[in-house]
């Protein structure tokens, strides 16, 4: 089995020495392919700037990036030969229009930027999406969790989506815990509770790896 997996945040430029980006540290990303690795997948894992050392285990690939334009590039140049697509990575939705050349000095008391829409990557793969292959996305929602994530759900053609919610203690960017519920496309819900990255991840592939079977019966 073959996976593709985007991890960690983008950045995108303001000037040579400032960007836009987020919080998220790449470790559920990371988790991810490491657990797909181990129920003996080959791993793609497109990772925007991280902390993290690439995984050692010989069956993970690791692709640096760091704009949302060069994980989209990545993502669909791997995204035909994969069997499953996992979205975990944390895109910036905006990218400035134009990148100032040089830093941009310290000059009145506002500074105004225009942005304009990064693509939106799980959203344009899952138009290209093979009945066969398999698309898990992510949601981190703020308020009106389920709804938001059901909502993506079906935007995006994604047959799984893991929501997590800021609001629960220990979840989200910055922890090396997750609390996540899986949906489906068929409406089922799993919950499951607060626990380590690794674990969630495992529960994650352990679902996924459940669903494929039942395709395949």
């Amino acid at each position: 089995m073959r996976v593709l997996i985007t991890a960690g945040p983008t950045y995108e430029p303001i000037d040579p020495v400032r960007f836009i980006g987020n919080h998220s540290t790449g470790k559920m990303g990371y988790a991810l392919a490491e657990a797909f690795a181990e129920s003996g997948a080959q791993v793609t894992l497109i990772s925007g700037p991280t902390t993290l050392p690439d995984p050692a285990n010989s069956q993970i690939r690791t692709t640096r990036v760091e704009t949302g334009a060069q994980m989209y590039g990545a993502a669909a140049a791997a995204a035909p030969e994969a069997d499953v697509w996992v979205f975990a990575a944390a895109v910036a939705d905006y990218r400035p229009r134009e990148v100032a050349p040089n830093k941009i000095k310290k000059a009145g008391d506002t500074l105004t930027l225009e942005l304009v829409r990064n693509v939106d990557i799980a959203a344009t793969l899952g138009q290209t999406k093979r009945p066969e292959q398999f698309s898990v996305g992510f949601a981190l929602e703020t308020n009106d969790e389920e709804a938001h994530a059901r909502g993506k759900l079906q935007r995006k053609n994604f047959d799984l989506i893991v929501l997590n919610s800021l609001r629960d203690p220990g979840a989200g960017f910055r922890h090396d815990t997750n609390k996540v519920t899986l949906l489906d496309a068929a409406g089922q819900m799993t919950i499951f509770e607060l626990k380590p990255k690794a674990a969630v991840a495992h529960d994650i592939v352990r679902t996924v790896l459940a669903r494929l079977s039942l395709r395949d019966a």
